[in-house]
């Protein structure tokens, strides 16, 4: 096939412009547009089920780990912020602050803020320093650890860049806050929490990541250690999809946490603090996505067979939709992934062709279409949205019924794969400056082409090297590996030792 002549639901396609496809599959699937408020954005039913079942899914995870939720005020005194200088100054630049109460009407008929607050309150960025307050009341003795409580909230962090999903002034999360007796209580709290993370976006969003440390530069603010997964999406960039961060002492001690160890002396308790927010549905698009819109990972899909009945006599429309909805119910009384599988019967009265292109621009895993025709054989048309968009398979009802977990797990798997692949494929070990310089360099600077993707290259832990290539090429560090099998070398920008190779990329 010419792609370049080759007609694509989406348009420009991903080669031509990949920020205003992506763009124009959050339009086309109905997954969020920009709202009035600026930098903020209205998440529509079908974004927000995929959300819904990310945190139902996650949740589940956390609870089965000994995790509780809670939830904790939006609005944060500043007194709070400033016991914790690194975590303010870190922030600082991206709080919303209440200053006012009340409103009046003044002369001109306009309305104003009245009356000036005692303390401006900063609408929650993150809450360490609130929830810190609560476990400081919460904690006397070694008796009462860990603490082990997540939430899901909404935060604010003012945007001067707003993109979909990607970064907005308001968006959703889950934000897990630890107490520890010990440091390598904490410690192995912050990995287990990475190796979960690593776990959901892997199984259940069919992602691929790099698990490891970030360098001191891109550590949360006030961190002592940040553990992240970074995932490659289809212009070679890398997004942060989750983050687990060992605090040390340092907020324990702003908050005053404090608690009577095993010996009888007053100690301080040691933190953690987590967090994955909708960003995950823009990694979504970007990685799984095609010319054609979205393509969902079935266990995240809300819903995951879509029946088209196909009735354009009059005669012939109850039987098909009675078909339709024999059908429905059949799968509903299946599981897949432990849970039941989401149908949904397409009644509108609409043309087939629409209909169709609809769920598709949706990423529906399945489509099934019956008409009149395929009652008479028994049989069902079936199409993978994994697959060419014209591709269909004739099977027998019964047949559908029996295979449909075994062929949703088939799309999941082939998802996962085709992300992997990619991403390997992208990978690359560098050995020299000019390499990494090339490998990052568009060839067309004016309207820079997709080009680089990680590069595994070795770094001698300098800032100042670090600052240089951010500066330079706007490629950062994204994670310091952790395994077990250190390679020694030479760093490629100064010529000093280097442990390990490290993983640099452009990112969102």
């Amino acid at each position: 096939m010419n792609t370049t002549t080759a007609k694509t639901a989406i348009t420009p396609r991903r080669d031509q412009d990949f920020p205003e496809w992506y763009q124009q599959v959050i339009r086309a699937a109905e997954l969020a547009e920009p709202s009035d408020v600026r930098g903020c954005m209205v998440i529509r039913p079908w974004g927000y089920g995929i959300w819904e079942n990310m945190q139902r899914q996650l949740d589940a995870m956390f609870r089965a780990t000994g995790h509780r939720n809670a939830y904790f005020p939006l609005f944060i005194p500043l007194s709070y912020f400033a016991k914790e200088a690194e975590h303010v100054e870190g922030f600082a630049k991206e709080c919303a602050v209440v200053t006012h109460t009340r409103l009046e009407v003044d002369a001109n008929g306009k309305m104003k803020p009245a009356s000036p607050l005692t303390e401006p309150l900063v609408v929650r960025p993150t809450s360490e320093t609130i929830i810190g307050a609560s476990y400081a009341r919460w904690v006397q003795s070694y008796r009462d650890l860990p603490i082990l409580i997540n939430q899901w909230a909404n935060v604010v962090r003012w945007e001067m860049r707003p993109r979909l999903f990607l970064r907005t002034t308001e968006f959703l999360w889950q934000e897990g806050h630890t107490v520890h007796e010990t440091e390598a209580e904490a410690r192995e709290e912050t990995k287990l929490i990475l190796d979960l993370y690593e776990r959901f976006v892997r199984d259940h969003l069919a992602v691929p990541v790099f698990t490891g440390e970030k360098s001191e530069s891109e550590r949360f603010p006030g961190a002592v250690q940040t553990l992240s997964i970074e995932a490659m999406v289809q212009d070679r960039r890398a997004i942060q999809a989750g983050t687990s961060h060992f605090l040390g002492q340092n907020f324990a001690r702003a908050s005053g946490i404090q608690f009577q160890n095993r010996q009888g002396k007053q100690e301080f308790g040691w933190t953690t603090s987590w967090g994955m927010t909708t960003r995950l549905i823009g990694t979504l698009i970007m990685m799984h996505g095609d010319d054609d819109g979205i393509i969902l990972p079935p266990r995240i899909a809300p819903t995951q067979v879509v029946i088209l009945p196909v009735a354009p006599k009059e005669e012939t429309r109850a039987k098909v939709i009675e078909a339709c909805d024999n059908l429905a119910a059949r799968l509903r009384d299946i599981r897949y992934a432990d849970a039941p599988i989401e149908v949904t019967v397409d009644r509108r009265d609409l043309g087939g062709g629409v209909k169709n292109w609809e769920w598709i621009k949706k990423g529906v895993p399945l489509r099934v279409e019956i008409g009149p025709r395929d009652l008479e054989k028994n049989a069902v048309e079936v199409s993978r949205r994994d697959q060419a968009v014209k591709a269909k398979e004739s099977m027998p009802v019964n047949e559908f019924v029996a295979r449909v977990p075994e062929i949703l797990g088939s799309i999941q798997d082939s998802l996962y794969q085709r992300a992997k692949e990619f991403r390997d494929a992208n990978t690359r070990v560098i050995e020299s400056k000019k390499d990494f310089y090339d490998f990052f360099t568009p060839k067309n600077p004016a309207k820079p082409e997709i080009h680089g993707g990680f590069a595994l290259a070795h770094w001698n832990g300098s800032r100042e090297v670090e600052e240089q290539i951010k500066n330079d090429l706007k490629v950062t560090i994204r994670v310091v590996p952790m395994d077990d099998s250190p390679e020694p070398g030479k760093c490629i920008f100064t010529g000093e030792p280097s442990a390990r190779r490290v993983v640099w990329a452009k990112s969102y």
